[in-house]
């Protein structure tokens, strides 16, 4: 057996015997993307006061991170991301809450959503009336 014929015979015993035996064809694992297994969820949530984001300096910042576990600088990352899943992701799902009661006064508060969310981009603007009403959709994903 020439040398090329002894390397390959080898180097396929070696890999029968560290991988297993191929047996038909070839079976690919699902193409896994950057982030690994998961499709990422990773957005920044903003907030300023203004009529829009495209005038407001935002105020505060925040990550969330949902995927594979919570995380991020959102004071309350784990309920945030349980009640975006309830939403199936959309930040505009999320409802004022029953019993929840705000003054009139007008003081518009701009909320940015940007990033992505079980891999598909997310980009969500909303201008609430004041603080307590931007408080009052949803349990915790605006209440940073």
């Amino acid at each position: 057996m020439p040398n090329t014929a002894r390397w390959a015979a080898t180097l396929t015993l070696t890999a029968t015997a560290v991988c297993g035996p191929v047996v038909g064809s070839a079976h690919a694992a699902p193409a896994a993307g950057p982030s690994g297994l998961y499709a990422p969820s990773a957005l920044v949530l903003t907030t300023g006061h203004g009529a829009t984001a495209a005038t407001v300096t935002p105020e505060r910042a925040v990550t969330l991170n949902c995927a594979p576990t919570a995380s991020g600088t959102h004071p309350a990352a784990v309920q945030a991301c349980a009640e975006l899943r309830g939403a199936g992701g959309d930040p505009g799902a999320l409802t004022l809450r029953d019993g929840v009661f705000c003054t009139r006064q007008y003081d518009p508060v701009v909320v940015t959503v940007e990033g992505v969310w079980q891999g598909k981009r997310v980009s969500y603007e909303r201008t609430f009336a004041n603080e307590c009403v931007k408080n009052s959709y949803g349990t915790t994903v605006f209440t940073f």
